[in-house]
Formats: structure tokens, C-alpha cells, sequence
């Protein structure tokens, strides 16, 4: 049986792994090598390695660590967090990253570096990543910079922008659904899944595999990504890392 792709998204601080709710209140969950090497035995689909904070804080990716996390991938991995460059796109990817997704510099600069990256590696080593909360009155909003920053974006207009640059994926994030565990925002991804012809990744809220089918059936994405739902257990919310391929195999069925 088919089964879109499951990915785990694992957040980045300094020189652990958080998880966040909101993209706030963020919560250690143990040391990246380690977390990655436990989803290779795994076996995960993919992995989504995200420095939460490299935007907002005006840096660069911290490309030794990113090269050492990679080498204990045995999946494909993609990295997004502070790249702003051509040079930084052409170093991660020499450190093992198959993917590079790009968000704040595209939101708040120009989708040059888009197109320098589809130009120099393919589109699809590129992903267009896109922050997103709902408004009452102004509907979908786009934010960078770990939703620290509003922008004036309209989400089908920068979603196909992005996909007219190079990107060859488009990652979706509910900001406000971020480590709720209650479900994808199914009207969000299914605008976004309508608005371009490239693989969608829904990601934020899910807890559950029904979830992760209703992204794929529902909204219409073409893979899901999940934080929460592989890194904690139980009501208490122990940390214990989860991937189980033989369970997920649910999230293709109809």
C-alpha cells in the first residue's frame, strides 16, 4: 500500500531539541545526534531539522552542527533557520542536507535566493516554507522570523511566487495549531494544496494518525510533518521518542 510520507520536525535551540506551543513556551527534549539516530533506526520517511531561532536573531545556520546531525541521517533530512545565501544554501548541502527550506528571507527579502538555489541544486532541493495565523477579521497571515514578524502577504499570491521561483515543495505551518495536538487546520492546507502544482507538507497540530490522514485526504497535502505526536507520550507528556512505520502505514488507507 502507498503511504505518503511522515515526517518528523524537529526544532532546534542553540544546541538541543525544543518543542514549542504557539511557536512559544518551548520545551527541552533531548540532544539532536541523538534524537536523529533513534528515527534512522526507525526508519522515518524524512526528517525536518528547523533552527527556531536563526532568523529571529539575525544569524547563520550553525553549519557544523547541522553536519554532524546529517551524518547520523540515514534518510533524507531537509534544514531551514537563518539561510539567506546562495554560499550558506551550497554549504548545508555539502554537509548532507538533501533539502533547504527557506522562509524569512523570501517573506521579508526577495525570492532570489530561491531561484539561485533552484538554479545551482534543482527544485526539488528547495522548499518554500510559509508561518501562518488566522485572524478574525483579516483571515490568513503570513508571518517570518518565527512569527515574531507580520507581514502584508497574501497566502495564494506568496505560495505560487514561491513555486514561480524554484521551490519544488511548499511547507505549511499553522502557527496558532504549533504543538496543540488537536488537528491540522484542514481549510489552510487545502488553499495552499489548490494554489500550486508542487508537493505540499502540512505541518502543526498533529496528535494523532486519524490527523495526519485527514492533512493527506482532506486538505489535500501530499506529506505530513509532526513534532509533538513523535517526541511525546501519554497525558503528561513524557518525552519519549516514537515512529512507528508499521502503525502509519494507516495514513494511506482511505
Amino acid at each position: 500500500m502507498y503511504r505518503p510520507r511522515v515526517i518528523p520536525c524537529l526544532l532546534l535551540r542553540g544546541h538541543g531539541l525544543v518543542k514549542t506551543r504557539r511557536f512559544k513556551d518551548a520545551v527541552y527534549v533531548g540532544d539532536p545526534v541523538n534524537a536523529v539516530r533513534i528515527f534512522s533506526e526507525k526508519e522515518a520517511d524524512e526528517l525536518v531539522l528547523l533552527d527556531i531561532d536563526a532568523s529571529k536573531e539575525g544569524r547563520e545556520p550553525n553549519f557544523e552542527l547541522v553536519e554532524e546531525i546529517a551524518g547520523e541521517c540515514l534518510m533524507p533530512i531537509g534544514y531551514g533557520g537563518g539561510v539567506t545565501t546562495l554560499a550558506q544554501v551550497k554549504r548545508l548541502i555539502r554537509s548532507g542536507v538533501e533539502k533547504v527550506i527557506i522562509n524569512s528571507a523570501a517573506a521579508l527579502g526577495s525570492m532570489a535566493i530561491i531561484s539561485e538555489a533552484a538554479a545551482s541544486f534543482g527544485s526539488q532541493a528547495v522548499v518554500g516554507a510559509v508561518d501562518v495565523r488566522q485572524s478574525f477579521m483579516k483571515g490568513y497571515r503570513l508571518t517570518a522570523k518565527s512569527a515574531t514578524v507580520d507581514t502584508s502577504l497574501k497566502l495564494e499570491d506568496h505560495v505560487r511566487a514561491l513555486v514561480d521561483a524554484g521551490a519544488g515543495e511548499i511547507l505549511v505551518n499553522n502557527v496558532d495549531a504549533d504543538g496543540m495536538m488537536s488537528g491540522f487546520d484542514l481549510k489552510l492546507i487545502r488553499r495552499v494544496a489548490d494554489s500550486v502544482d508542487v508537493p505540499v507538507v502540512a505541518c502543526g497540530g498533529a496528535g494523532t494518525i486519524g490527523h495526519l490522514a485527514e492533512a493527506i485526504h482532506e486538505g489535500g497535502a501530499s506529506a505530513v510533518a509532526a513534532g509533538s505526536m513523535f517526541v511525546f507520550h501519554g497525558k503528561h507528556r513524557a518525552v519519549l521518542i516514537n515512529y512507528n512505520p508499521a502503525e502509519l502505514a494507516a495514513v494511506g488507507g482511505h
